[in-house]
């Protein structure tokens, strides 16, 4: 194991604003840069960056192994990590490293790059020194599990995902080995919750032999992958954004606890504006109502448009997963409990009133997502790419939400 320092930068929107330097032993500090500082009108790194007068905050602990939670939560999780930790030759638990090796097309604004122009040292890596097989690492990392690539848009129609470089504006997520129909079943969701006036990306269902350049090795399972357009890309540059577990300081494997949909209401009512709070209520109402028991804490991120102000950012992974596993528990407690079967009016009532919300006018759009909930999947059901297992999966679950 190395006992060199290296140091990676931090750059926001292409500008320095931190270091993350590895001391040896893998124990990392993270520091923001004099600059940064200073500056009175910096751009918005993370919402955990502030203090509890809106200020900066500067003193952080060093890490061991894993990096501070704001950058973990950058990185992928589980088998889309292994995959490409491997083709880089690098550890997956030395999220240094990784970081290191992937850091040129983070989610966000964000980019990271060695200081000097630095290699990687010759022993970062596992057994896979020196092997003439190991492939170049794909330089671009989409934070969570599921099998997901940046891809760019093909002039004659299509995707190619890059082997190596910066990645495009759209994200392809792959079907599932374990579960049938994941990309029908994510479109027609995002489908429905367009339908219901909610900010949805551009979103695809693309046969996966119109995608060039499927990396090897993963397998492929279906006929269809989903595209969704990167709502942090726009006009060939990137915008900021960040996840609630960055925003609460939690890494990936406590993503299902530690927090609450009353805590993620309570940050967009301090940071956001009324449309966050009303955006936020049609999201919750509509993922208990399909059944999406997935929605956790990196499931929700805002975004900063203008680098400054923080509001809710476009919906994603919208998935129904009661077809698949079915389950009365949603990822996050509402406000006291998390039973799909709890969900009432009065628990949105009290969500609203912890967080510090409207009650009357959060109960009133909650009221308003379920009719027009009602209407739309009424009329829509039969012509989404929905098997009629799911359809009837997901009518199940309704009749036993009390909302």
């Amino acid at each position: 194991m190395t006992n060199l320092v290296s140091t990676l930068n931090v750059l926001l929107h292409g500008e320095p604003v931190g270091t993350i330097t590895n001391v040896g032993h893998d124990r990392t500090l993270f520091a923001f840069t004099d600059g940064y500082i200073n500056d009175e009108s910096r751009p918005v790194l993370g919402l955990g960056f502030k203090d509890s007068l809106g200020g900066l905050l500067t003193d952080f602990k060093p890490t061991q192994t894993r990096l501070l939670p704001f950058f973990s939560n950058l990185l992928p999780e589980e088998r889309m990590r292994h995959y490409l930790a491997e083709r880089a030759g690098v550890n997956p638990a030395r999220e240094f490293f990784l970081l290191w090796a992937l850091g040129q097309d983070l989610p966000g604004a964000i980019t990271v790059e060695p200081a000097n122009g630095e290699a990687l040292p010759p022993n970062y890596h596992n057994e896979t020194q020196g092997d003439p097989k190991r492939k170049a690492p794909m330089r671009f990392s989409l934070a969570g599990v599921q099998l997901k690539f940046s891809a760019v848009q093909q002039a004659k129609g299509g995707l190619t995902i890059p082997a190596t470089g910066q990645g495009g504006s759209w994200i392809v997520k792959l079907p599932s080995s374990r579960f049938e129909a994941v990309p029908e079943n994510e479109y027609s969701m995002m489908e429905l919750a367009r339908m219901l006036g909610m900010d949805v990306p551009e979103t695809q269902l693309l046969p996966i032999n119109q995608i060039a350049n499927i990396p090897e090795g993963i397998g492929q399972f279906g006929e269809s992958a989903f595209v969704i357009k990167r709502f942090d890309r726009a006009d060939g540059r990137a915008i900021h954004i960040e996840d609630f577990a960055q925003v609460f300081g939690v890494y990936p494997h406590d993503k299902y606890q530690k927090a609450s949909m009353r805590n993620i209401a309570q940050v967009l009512g301090i940071e956001g504006q009324d449309e966050d709070i009303a955006e936020f209520t049609r999201r919750l109402v509509f993922n208990t109502l399909i059944g999406n028991a997935d929605m956790h804490l990196k499931n929700w991120s805002v975004i900063y448009k203008d680098k400054h102000t923080a509001s809710i950012a476009p919906a994603y992974d919208f998935v129904s997963t009661v077809p698949y596993i079915p389950d009365d528990s949603a990822a996050l407690k509402v406000s006291r409990s998390k039973k799909f079967s709890d969900f009432t009016l009065d628990e949105l009532s009290h969500l609203a009133a912890k967080a510090m919300l409207p009650e009357k006018w959060v109960l009133e759009i909650a009221k308003e997502t379920v009719a027009g909930f009602n209407e739309v999947w009424a009329r829509e059901k039969a012509h989404l790419p929905l098997t009629q297992s799911m359809i009837e999966a997901i009518e199940r679950h309704q009749r036993n939400i009390p909302i």
